[in-house]
């Protein structure tokens, strides 16, 4: 390991040597692109060599380097996988790091037309704010905009995917016209294709919860809506159990709402989300001592 970290080293400071007399005088009329070029493979090459030294942010460093210096070169598209290169290792180490450099690539891959490129890097970045960096909002943002690049790419499928993550968070940090805004819509699409049919009851459901957070008139019109735009949503379990729930909150019935919840639980778990929306409405029995 520490000899490799050693060479990794010896290369930096070669290719530091090679852009040095690349900028001499003589240097310039004789092959300075070439030095420059020699100058990026040092760098590249100790880059894996501090890779398999596991030192993460010297090998982000020099992978950063390489991408500088292809920039300058206008060899776009290298420096924007050396980015892409730098982030993986800063995620080992500094995730906030990580970003910056995915961000750099973005702006190339953008700036070359590449949107479903970029997408997945705006994806990545919101996969770093929900478990390195921890922060929701931030998250929302990116899953946003490659949901936006995504749909103009006709990607609906991978769309999709960010505007659901976008709505469960949405959802979680209680902005929930906005969660309810995309689950209706996804549900609505969902039920024109054969195939995905079937998960648009997974959608109402969600949305008829998020409903149920803000106000319980808005979720019985939300349900009839869904069973109108479905007839077949009627005869789900979770049709069933919001009407349950509804109910239970009218009678502010404490314990059969828990009871059919934990029913429906026994059948089909329910995952942290579910569970901490159903938290959020349960409690609105006590702090609401008249919901009627």
């Amino acid at each position: 390991m520490a000899d490799n970290e050693q060479k990794a080293m010896q290369l930096i400071a070669e290719a530091e040597k090679k852009l040095n007399s690349s900028k001499s005088f003589l240097g310039s009329l004789f092959g300075g692109s070439s030095k420059v070029e020699e100058a990026v493979d040092c760098y590249l090459r100790a880059a894996n060599l501090f890779k398999m030294a596991k030192k993460w942010a010297q090998a982000g460093q020099a992978f950063c380097s390489a991408a500088q210096l292809h920039l300058k070169a206008g060899v776009r598209h290298d420096a924007a996988t050396n980015f892409v290169d730098a982030s993986n290792c800063y995620k080992k180490c500094d995730p906030n790091e990580a970003v910056s450099c995915l961000l750099k690539a973005i702006e190339i891959y953008t700036d070359m037309g590449r949107f479903t490129v970029a997408a997945k890097q705006h994806q990545n970045i919101a996969e770093l704010y929900e478990t390195e960096c921890v922060d929701l909002a931030r998250a929302m943002q990116h899953y946003e905009q490659a949901a936006d690049y995504f749909r103009g790419e006709e990607s609906t499928s991978s769309a999709n995917k960010c505007m659901l993550k976008l709505a469960q968070y949405a959802a979680q940090l209680e902005h929930y016209d906005k969660a309810i805004q995309i689950y209706e819509q996804i549900a609505k699409s969902s039920l024109d294709n054969s195939l995905l049919k079937y998960s648009a009851k997974e959608y109402m459901f969600r949305a008829a919860l998020c409903h149920l957070c803000v106000d319980i008139l808005n979720a019985q019109h939300a349900v009839e809506k869904y069973c109108a735009l479905y007839p077949a949503f009627a005869d789900t379990r979770e049709c069933k159990l919001i009407k349950e729930l509804i109910e239970h909150l009218e009678e502010q019935n404490i314990d059969a709402f828990t009871e059919a919840v934990k029913t429906y639980d026994s059948i089909s778990r329910l995952d942290q989300w579910y569970t901490s929306m159903l938290v959020r409405i349960k409690k609105q029995i006590n702090d609401n001592p008249d919901l009627r």
